[in-house]
């Protein structure tokens, strides 16, 4: 099967979310065609996903296109930008297997059916198996929430419980896996929700992040770019079912989001404050930033 026929089964696969109201022209061309919106700023990120690090090589098809999607919007949702489509490039050790990439196109189909975006083009090419995503969103002019712009005293807030992906992948319960009988922390390892939802809550914080490398080190990214501390109060922080303390702390791929504000949020969990002491402190000690690092010194 040559690459052109592989091109047709991930735009079959892909349905509906190939073209959209937005997309002036999608899958086919050099390039896609996107139409902007008067009056907002554009907000891109892209992530690259490879197995064994960022999914198990041996994981359904489907719920890794679905979380590939989903990781790599999840940074949009930190800005607090509404998302508009993505481009996705494949590197495929197998040419031959049809099946399988309509599978992982069907599950990022899903994931962008459910955040309202398009998937407008993207790379065909033989490898090893890599997945890299090119999220793009839009922002009213000067709105993005960004990591700096904290203050001593805002509340720290997080969108959701924690720790339920990292137990799974501390549990080694990340296979087998079945796509109808997941367990609580396998959905919060291969079904993560990239918080769109938080758009209007994100309008009023200061600062945001959303976490995806755990709590403590992604926190401290977002003190360091505000140029303060954190205080925690540990029995304040929301855990999935099944988690720790530890997991919630230390793992990654919680994709809830991290932000400071002086408002009160009733919906969201506050889990302390940003002090003027550098670092973080967690019941009145300080501790170490863990957390998951590609590279190590």
């Amino acid at each position: 099967m040559d690459e052109f026929a592989l091109i047709d089964i991930i735009v079959d696969a892909m349905g509906d979310r190939a073209q959209g109201e937005w997309v002036h022209l999608g899958p086919g061309d050099d390039a896609a065609v996107i139409t902007t919106t008067p009056g907002y700023d554009q907000v891109a990120s892209i992530d690259v996903l490879v197995p064994d690090v960022h999914f198990p090589a041996k994981a359904p098809a489907f719920l890794i296109g679905y979380r590939a999607l989903m990781v790599s919007l999840s940074d949009l949702a930190a800005m607090g930008a509404s998302p508009r489509y993505c481009v996705v490039a494949l590197t495929l050790n197998d040419a031959e297997d049809g099946s399988w990439l309509a599978e992982l196109s069907r599950g990022m189909a899903v994931a962008a059916r459910e955040c309202g975006v398009y998937i407008c083009g993207g790379n065909l090419t033989r490898g090893p198996l890599n997945i890299a995503v090119s999220v793009h969103g839009e922002v009213l002019r000067g709105g993005a929430v960004k990591r700096s712009g904290g203050r001593a005293n805002d509340k720290l807030y997080v969108s959701g419980p924690l720790g339920g992906a990292g137990a799974c992948v501390s549990q080694s319960k990340l296979l087998p896996v079945q796509l109808e009988a997941m367990s609580e922390l396998q959905k919060a390892y291969y079904q993560p929700q990239a918080r769109f939802d938080w758009q209007r809550e994100l309008s009023l914080a200061s600062c945001a992040i959303d976490i995806s490398d755990g709590l403590l080190q992604d926190l401290t990214h977002l003190v360091n770019a505000s140029g303060c501390g954190a205080q925690l109060i540990e029995e304040n922080i929301p855990l999935v079912a099944g988690a720790s303390t530890a997991d919630a702390l230390g793992s990654s791929d919680d994709y809830q989001l991290l932000f400071a504000s002086e408002q009160n949020h009733p919906d969201a969990f506050c889990i302390g404050k940003l002090c003027t002491e550098k670092g973080i402190w967690l019941n009145g000690q300080l501790v170490d930033a863990q957390g998951y690092k590609h590279f190590h010194a």
